[in-house]
């Protein structure tokens, strides 16, 4: 049914059918000088949003944590929606809701009342408070403007009630940086505001997990149980982003787990400090070491084999504990399925985009696999990343064509490059390339910051030896969808 305009009654669900038209009949090469992102003025596609998201992504891993947004209402309202999108869960963020009066005076009055109701109302055991561009811009005096809401809180509910309440200021100007340096900062504000007397040891090591998924911090307790070995996993969301449905429910709801605030003023007392992403928790690690000598451990993504004995190296080497043969027996299960897949593997050409870490983990792991990489594209520009891959390829003995790295550059610079290599088998990355997939042809494998259509897979971790294993069968059924059985040298 073909309509020249919709009828005042609206069109019903089942009568609605969008055809897509393309724009150009066939692909339309680009200018060379216009493709480099470095040579717009403009971003095309993205592969990264801004930097207060990574900020309240940790926050919410506080237990009985709200972040309370200095901005305007969209600036929380897209990550609550964002966050809906990918966890399945209702995150809580407030918000200083600026308006023009805000922009002009300042959001000071926002900030002490806003707190103030946040605290009456729901009472949270920690507030983080999270700058945006808005406040920023304005310049306003967060340090002080804070100093002025606990002052009310003490007149109201009085000075005990209200210093219970420890308030975490975390600087993130949306113009600069990423979600990954929102999360980095918000590492080194924590344990900065918190962690401020060093004690007697306490015997356990300190976890910046960055930002991985649920499945993943479950994954990495894992490995810490069999090993035997008590840690702190700063910024928690296993459970807060991923809670079960209990009812009935308290109000004001909070969901379990998540890091107690004393255990973060516990982590100057550790015996180390893994940064599992260095993009997403180098700083607060690097702070621990300079202030208090607490080691610092800076990756690498523990995903993969070489990665994840590395950690476990480490952990061996700081706590003195064995790796258990349990553990062994899942790491020689992950090098068996390598075994049994190598012939689907091995020189098939691949992809790979998103967070610069998680670029880098997956990257060593199809080394592993016998893959050639052919572009790697992370979104968040880094000092050490071009350097990083390079360590990596040779490590490796990588003696294939060198890969394309673009270190912060967008998805069309990325998209641009694939559509001129003469055979891509495979993309991994996260739900941002999904249209190129489709452009291409070529199946897409989800991995990453964010993947927002598919179901459970925050559920479903990438890092240790079961991770890989996990990650390894979606590689080869991937693959296997696209080739089997039509290309006959890939029979099972």
């Amino acid at each position: 049914m073909q309509l020249k305009e919709i009828p005042v009654t609206g069109i019903p669900y089942d009568q609605i059918k969008i055809e897509k038209v393309p724009a150009a009949p066939e692909y339309c090469e680009r200018p060379a000088e216009l493709i480099p992102s470095a040579n717009r003025a403009v971003v095309i596609n993205p592969n990264r949003t801004c930097m207060p998201l990574g900020a309240m992504w940790a926050v919410l891993g506080v237990r009985k944590a709200i972040p309370f947004v200095q901005g305007a209402q969209g600036c929380t309202t897209y990550v609550r929606y964002t966050f809906c999108r990918i966890f399945k869960e209702p995150a809580v963020i407030a918000t200083a809701s600026f308006h023009e009066d805000a922009a002009v005076f300042g959001g000071r009055r926002n900030l002490v009342e806003g707190i103030r109701n946040l605290v009456v109302r729901y009472w949270p055991e920690l507030i983080g408070v999270v700058t945006t561009c808005s406040s920023e811009i304005i310049g306003d005096d967060m340090v002080s403007f804070i100093k002025m809401a606990r002052a009310n809180l003490r007149k109201e509910i009085g000075p005990e009630k209200a210093d219970r309440i420890p308030i975490v200021l975390v600087n993130t100007p949306s113009f600069a940086g990423s979600h990954v340096e929102g999360y980095d900062r918000a590492s080194r504000a924590f344990v900065e505001t918190l962690a401020t007397t060093k004690g007697e040891p306490n015997g356990k090591v300190n976890i910046i997990p960055g930002l991985f998924y649920p499945g993943d911090i479950r994954e990495i307790k894992h490995l810490l149980r069999h090993m035997g070995v008590e840690a702190i996993v700063l910024f928690d969301i296993s459970d807060t982003l991923d809670a079960p449905l209990e009812p009935p429910m308290s109000v004001p709801y909070y969901p379990p787990g998540g890091t107690a605030v004393g255990e973060i003023r516990d982590m100057a007392n550790s015996l180390a400090t893994f940064a599992l992403q260095p993009h997403a928790g180098q700083a607060g690690a690097r702070y621990l070491e300079r202030k208090y000598g607490v080691r610092a451990v800076v990756g690498p993504p523990p995903v993969g084999v070489q990665g994840t004995d590395a950690f476990l190296k480490a952990l061996r080497e700081i706590t003195g504990k064995p790796i258990p043969k349990s553990l062994l027996q899942e790491r020689g299960r992950l090098v068996d399925s390598l075994a049994d897949t190598l012939h689907h593997t091995m020189m098939k050409k691949v992809a790979i985009m998103g967070d610069p870490d998680i670029v880098l983990g997956v990257t060593r792991f199809v080394l592993e696999m016998g893959m050639e990489p052919v572009a790697l594209a992370g979104g968040t520009a880094s000092k050490t990343f071009v350097h990083d891959v390079e360590a990596i390829l040779a490590e490796a003995g990588y003696e294939g064509e060198p890969p394309l790295i673009l270190n912060g550059g967008d998805l069309f610079e990325f998209e641009e490059y694939l559509k001129k290599q003469p055979r891509l088998d495979l993309i991994i990355g996260n739900s941002r390339a999904v249209d190129i997939s489709r452009e291409l042809q070529v199946p897409l494998v989800r991995v990453g910051f964010p993947i927002y259509d598919r179901f459970g897979y925050q559920k479903r971790p990438i890092v240790g030896y079961r991770g890989g294993e996990m990650l390894l069968a979606e590689i080869v059924n991937s693959m296997l969808d696209y080739q089997y059985p039509d290309d006959r040298t890939q029979q099972l």
